[in-house]
């Protein structure tokens, strides 16, 4: 074989993702790997292959539990203290502060294994102190364990930070909060590294004084600091399927390295030293970026590709990849599972199972021909239709030279340049096709997104970035201002770039495919790549399999999960704030209300979009991709915050309102809404829709109701829906003015299901109005330990007093209440209950 390490790479992760379903034992997988290892050795002995074969992959598969076994982590760590406590917290300063707007933020080290994020509060003209890694410090702060949105298909933000031995979220106010003790901690390693990326963020800010984006986005794309980062400056990269340019990845190591390694070869350094130079500034460089992973594994592959250059050995991109890969998964197994990893090592196998035949049989003939065009002993050397075009080339030289008299030497250097350039162009594209279709397949589950206009856009702006990366080094190594000029026009050209491909670019979103569509899909990859490294008569069908299924997934013609002829209402766990998904009898799906994280004063604006990040991925999960109706409440951030990115991602017919105003909430959805082609109608008390086998009925806000100029609970949209013997009551945040309104105009009646109004605060869910509805069931959607309170202790005396079986989210995660029109099923996401059955009888 050509790739000997692609099989035992293949079983050494099969071992990994067995260990997560059957826990192997750190001995037992080592024993059982031992005598498989024996047997292999015992069939060798005797000739028998394929038994020795056999033994040898379940070797490799054991060995893979057993490194899986003996990383696997232990019991996180405790912290005695609840998250109503101010506790003295004092460490080590691990990661330092990254200023913003008004809060400081860096990584205490507790104790070895155990970090904590702390976040400190500045009021307007308060600094806080510049933290340095390895100071020792006290902080008097409020701590809490963090959490996941508990929905299906939700990030699990636990085990990112866990990965990372974080544990706890930290809060203090002021710089008063903050005591630095003497003495020093940490590595001296680390230390200096620190201070050399500490210095190159201080130059280049400098360097773009005034100019906030040219800073943010340097530092994230030269340094990996991304604290300044903001989202609408990215949104065009990665709509064009271009983001991959701006974060530190493999790219930056490989242009930096090459860069360097050129230099050092033009200035008449040996061969051996240059690839010592190249290879040490390519580690240097992963540490000054803050050890990012990609960096790491593309400084990892660089060094492994300098020592087979080094060595004369032919570097097979496939079997690089393998070996880098079982190195990296031996060091820290749980990288298999993250999808920075895979997407890393998958485009590059692709390069070298996909693109390196497909280049090799159709541009590769011109690309050996486009060179040195003038020796004709090179032609013997080629392959035949490269020295025929190699021939045509010179004879049409000949031909302008003597119609125009431009010297034949001039024609054929111009030829050659052209040729090789195009030649250059053709398989950029060929290679970007490649992996975005090769790639289709997790970027649809992780991220949701496919680029049509990537193409091209790639084909501008990697050249750009590229050469943005030695430009920005080389302006911070001697801090020239001309210099960061130039890297600034690089970036604003690559930003037109995506700017003008984003307006091309069909807006739409790929929900999860059916499982077995994912097995097929990744199967006719494997065997596409198969055929193509073996020349097989089947290559090209095998291929052309692959792009249909491709085109499958494009299109998504696989039916949403919704249960027909049911109505469900599902409360996704969104935090503090309210995200409900209404799925009508007969098919028609509403989503009611967006989520958001509350602001408060000049705190600054949370980058964590809750409509894109939290709710459309679980919708995707349940492989919805368009909705009829998006109701938002009203316009308070969290009910409001992530409405645009929903109207975005699912194309609504109709937006309906409650109280609507001029606020910046509400200019964003109307603006969302003009793009997306939705009808905004403002419901009133009164009107009843006959919808999808069930019946709404708007109750407020009243039809002479007068919005005041800000925001408010009491513009809240509420209406019920019934089907059959049940009925749900959506509230928003209507509080006891409303209440008393509805009970007095006699609309309300017996509900069976109630989303409690205003996430369980004091100031709802009345007496009479629980009186006059006689709730079954009450969904509360309220963030975990919010700062709140809610649900409010009455509130819960007064259902309880109902006997109302009550479900929080902050306690439940996602909650699903369903009926047939007869019969009520709930369902959580964390805890089970058998009240299925008991609510049956209402």
């Amino acid at each position: 074989m050509r790739e000997p390490l692609l099989l035992p790479l293949a079983a050494f992760a099969a071992g990994i993702v067995l260990s997560q379903f059957v826990p192997f034992g750190a001995r037992e997988s080592l024993c059982a790997g031992v005598a498989c290892m024996a047997l292999a050795v015992l069939a060798h002995v005797r000739a028998a292959r394929a038994l020795s074969a056999i033994g040898t992959g379940l070797a490799l598969l054991m060995a893979g539990a057993w490194v899986d076994a003996i990383h696997r982590p232990g019991r996180a760590p405790e912290l005695d203290a609840g998250s109503e406590e101010t506790v003295i917290l004092s460490g080590c300063v691990v990661q330092p502060s990254a200023f913003t707007e008004d809060r400081e933020r860096f990584t205490l080290e507790l104790e070895p294994g155990a970090r904590t994020n702390v976040s400190i509060t500045l009021r307007e003209g308060q600094s806080g102190p510049r933290l340095e890694y390895g100071q020792r410090i006290e902080v008097d702060a409020r701590v809490r364990k963090i959490r996941n949105f508990e929905n299906p298909g939700a990030f699990d933000y636990v085990r990112y930070l866990a990965r990372q031995n974080i544990y706890w979220m930290a809060s203090a106010r002021g710089p008063g909060a903050i005591r630095i003790l003497p003495g020093r901690c940490g590595s001296k390693i680390m230390s200096a590294i620190f201070a050399l990326r500490t210095a190159a963020l201080d130059r280049l800010e400098r360097l773009y004084a005034g100019n906030s984006y040219a800073a943010g986005m340097s530092e994230a794309i030269l340094l990996g600091e991304s604290t300044k980062l903001e989202k609408v400056w990215t949104e065009n990269f990665r709509r064009t399927g271009t983001y991959h340019a701006l974060v530190i990845s493999g790219l930056h190591v490989t242009v930096l390295a090459g860069v360097l390694l050129f230099c050092l070869r033009v200035c008449g350094l040996g061969e051996a030293p240059s690839l010592a130079v190249a290879a040490a500034a390519a580690w240097l460089y992963a540490a000054a970026s803050g050890w990012s992973a990609p960096v790491i594994r593309a400084a990892g592959g660089f060094t492994l590709y300098l020592v087979a250059r080094y060595s004369y050995r032919r570097g097979r991109v496939l079997n690089l990849v393998a070996a880098v890969a079982i190195a990296y998964l031996i060091w820290d197994p749980g990288q298999l599972f993250e999808a920075s990893f895979q997407l890393s090592f998958l485009s590059v196998a692709a390069i070298g199972a996909f693109a390196v035949p497909i280049l090799d049989s159709t541009t590769g003939p011109f690309r050996m021909a486009a060179k040195a065009l003038r020796e004709r002993r090179r032609d013997l050397r080629l392959d035949p239709r490269a020295a025929q075009f190699r021939i045509e080339l010179r004879l049409l030289a000949e031909t302008i030279a003597l119609w125009t008299r431009v010297p034949e030497r001039a024609t054929l250097a111009t030829f050659g340049v052209m040729l090789r350039f195009a030649v250059w162009a053709a398989e950029m594209m060929v290679v970007s096709a490649v992996i975005q279709v090769a790639l289709a397949l997790p970027m649809a589950l992780y991220f949701h997104r496919f680029s049509i206009t990537g193409l091209s856009a790639n084909l501008l702006i990697v050249p750009l970035m590229s050469a943005l990366v030695p430009v920005g080094f080389l302006a911070i190594f001697t801090g020239w201002g001309r210099i960061a000029a130039i890297a600034t026009m690089l970036l604003e050209a690559a930003e037109r770039v995506a700017a003008f491909h984003a307006r091309w670019e069909p807006s739409f979103r790929i929900p999860d495919p059916p499982v077995w569509f994912d097995i097929a899909l990744a199967a006719a990859l494997v065997v596409a790549a198969v055929a193509l490294r073996l020349g097989s008569a089947w290559r090209w069908p095998a291929v052309g399999a692959t792009l249909a299924l491709f085109g499958v997934m494009l299109w998504s013609p696989f039916r949403p999960d919704i249960a027909p002829g049911r109505l469900e209402m599902t409360a996704i766990d969104v935090g503090q704030g309210d995200g409900l998904l209404v799925a009508l009898p007969n098919g028609k799906i509403m989503l009611v209300d967006g989520g958001g994280v509350p602001q408060f004063g000049r705190r600054a604006k949370s980058k964590l979009d809750i409509g894109e990040d939290v709710i459309s991925p679980y919708l995707w999960e349940r492989r919805i991709r368009k909705v009829d109706v998006i109701a938002i409440t009203h316009g308070h951030e969290d009910h409001v915050g992530g409405a645009a990115a929903l109207i975005a991602n699912f194309h609504p017919a109709e937006i309906w309102t409650g109280a609507a105003m001029d606020s910046p909430q509400w200019r964003a959805v109307f603006h969302a809404a003009r793009l997306a082609g939705a009808r905004v109608i403002a419901r009133r008390e009164g009107e009843h829709i006959e919808e999808s086998g069930a019946r709404i009925d708007i109750l407020a806000p009243p039809s002479d109701y007068v919005p005041a100029s800000r925001p408010g609970n009491n513009d809240s949209l509420a209406f019920r829906i019934s089907f059959g013997r049940h009925s749900f009551l959506l509230t928003g945040d209507m509080e006891a003015p409303v209440e008393a309104r509805l009970i007095a105009d006699g609309v309300l009646t017996r509900t069976t299901v109630l989303k409690a109004p205003h996430h369980g605060s004091k100031t709802s869910d009345t007496e009479p109005f629980l009186d006059q509805i006689q709730p079954a069931v009450a969904v509360i959607s309220a963030g975990f330990e919010n700062m709140f309170h809610h649900p409010h202790p009455v509130v819960l005396e007064r259902l309880a007093a109902h006997h109302a079986a009550v479900f929080r989210t902050d306690l439940d995660g996602l909650i699903s209440v369903s009926t047939d029109g007869c019969r009520l099923a709930i369902r959580t996401m964390l805890r089970d209950y058998s009240i299925g059955a008991r609510m049956s009888a209402f």
